[in-house]
């Protein structure tokens, strides 16, 4: 799996980024492409320690669950289409582009400035993730709302 952290993978996201117009439209889920980049900002702003999750930490059995499910975060094997996200993370409201677009690409740009960085906090839900995982598992969340509209 590509990490975040790679100049090229960093360089790939970024382009495709720059492809997404305001016509751009899903193959699957619910999602305009203004909601999209409003989506993909906040597990970026969650690693950057920008934004926290509302709500109290899981229960036991959830807990379990996120351990079983946290190596398909960052794994080789595309993600499932239409799966479930965190509430936290649903935007119900429009959203302008070229604006998120911006917001998006400065987020993405702040954490590849990370590359060099060891300490980093622990996910709220799945725990702590190595600084390998953190780049693969944001290449992979973009990576798969890019596919989500086509770019």
């Amino acid at each position: 799996m590509k990490s975040l952290f790679d100049a090229s993978a960093h360089s790939e996201i970024v382009s495709r980024i720059e492809n997404l117009t305001s016509t751009s439209t899903p193959s699957w889920g619910k999602m305009s492409v203004g909601q999209m980049c409003t989506h993909c900002q906040m597990p970026l702003e969650v690693a950057l320690q920008k934004r926290t999750l509302s709500g109290k930490k899981p229960g036991f059995m959830k807990r379990l669950v996120f351990k079983l499910y946290k190596p398909v975060m960052y794994n080789e094997k595309p993600w499932s289409k239409n799966l479930p996200t965190v509430r936290d993370f649903v935007v119900r409201e429009d959203k302008e582009v070229e604006t998120e677009k911006v917001k998006l690409l400065e987020l993405i740009t702040t954490f590849h400035g990370q590359k060099e960085a060891k300490e980093w906090p622990a996910h709220p839900l799945f725990g702590k993730f190595t600084h390998e995982q953190w780049g693969k598992m944001q290449y992979k969340h973009l990576d798969h709302h890019l596919n989500q509209f086509g770019v």
